[in-house]
């Protein structure tokens, strides 16, 4: 038995202990089995950049963040481009594959991993993925390992700037990671006791922020704290074409952020200091939360079932508190995104957050 292993996309933090969980699981369920790595994600199978693995490599690696592996990003809507040497990527991943006769691929992504995982499966090669992302946005799965963790991480930022912005009465943005999809921010906002939650997903009109903030003030609350995907989005932008929004922001001043924009807005209307804090890559970084080692040891365990049985194709996925798996065809190119009627929301809204559009 000879199995394939690479972690793709952005790290998280428990690449490792779902590589783990996979291996531990393998061991114990054949006698002779052999671990490939390719480094660097889809580089190392286009590349044949690789080595074996050994049972000794997974051990300690429970707690520790990041990728024994390494990782890169290779946009899938490159793959079918050859690269600057004329390289077939897809039929190169194809040979490789077959080059170490391996049983199986595990592949550990996200969204853009999770289509290039599929493509291969079309291709003919027997494929079992694994629900990697800090955003909890890949569909089929109610949760994925890294979220957990960068939520604490994020929500301790939140917790941080509670006391200063106490001290000093100001308004503090922090912008939490999340381009296309809020969940990170809503759990971080609601874990961390933000007053004000704005995500891609529903729309805000500064108007009622700045509201929200002087209605805070009136009521003799020094200081008010938001926490702000960084793909958060104003009505009137999100009313635009992709093209009529890009000749909108030529004209504009350039801000380094999202949470910039807003802040000045903020201080524009209100003459209210605000600070932005922008955590951003520390949301990956460090040692898996317990909730995630968890979590990836089952998920893992589950990738193993999957290989004994030589059921391919599919997503090892989380539904309520079972482990299962959803076909990849049903997954790649799917998005889970927050609801704005959503109960979670809905509940939010009930103790008080605004979330900038009403």
């Amino acid at each position: 038995m000879r199995v394939g292993m690479l972690t793709s996309g952005g790290d998280c933090q428990a690449l490792n202990a779902t590589m783990r969980g996979v291996a531990k699981s393998l061991y114990k369920m054949y006698d002779d089995v052999e671990i490939v790595g390719f480094e660097d994600g889809y580089k190392g199978l286009i590349y044949a950049d690789y080595h074996m693995l050994k049972s000794s490599d997974f051990s300690g690696i429970l707690t520790k963040g990041g990728t024994i592996l390494g990782t890169s990003r290779q946009p899938f809507k490159l793959m079918r481009v050859p690269d600057e040497f004329g390289l077939d990527k897809v039929e190169a991943m194809k040979h490789t594959y077959k080059k170490l006769r391996l049983e199986c691929l595990v592949v550990l992504g996200g969204n853009g991993s999770q289509k290039t995982a599929n493509l291969l499966r079309e291709e003919g090669l027997n494929i079992v993925s694994l629900p990697k992302t800090i955003d909890n946005d890949l569909w089929g799965t109610d949760m994925t390992f890294g979220f957990h963790s960068a939520v604490e991480i994020a929500t301790n930022a939140i917790d941080c700037i509670h006391t200063t912005a106490a001290s000093h009465g100001r308004v503090f943005i922090v912008e939490v990671m999340g381009h296309k999809v809020g969940w990170l921010t809503l759990y971080a906002g609601l874990a961390g006791g933000a007053d004000i939650i704005l995500l891609p997903e529903i729309p805000y009109d500064v108007d009622v922020v700045v509201n929200a903030i002087k209605e805070r003030t009136r009521q003799g609350k020094r200081f008010s704290i938001l926490a702000v995907a960084e793909g958060a989005i104003s009505k009137e932008d999100a009313a635009l074409s992709k093209k009529e929004l890009k000749e909108k922001k030529k004209n504009q001043v350039i801000y380094p952020s999202v949470a910039y924009e807003i802040g000045a807005m903020i201080t524009e209307r209100t003459g209210q200091e605000v600070r932005v804090t922008v955590p951003g890559h520390t949301q990956r970084g460090g040692e898996p939360c317990p909730y995630d080692r968890v979590l990836s040891t089952r998920l893992g365990a589950r990738a193993a079932q999957l290989i004994q049985k030589q059921k391919y194709g599919y997503m090892v996925s989380v539904k309520g508190d079972e482990i299962t798996e959803v076909p990849l065809q049903e997954v790649a190119g799917r998005l889970k995104t927050v609801d704005p009627e959503c109960t979670i929301i809905k509940e939010a809204k009930l103790v008080g957050i605004s979330f900038g559009d009403q």
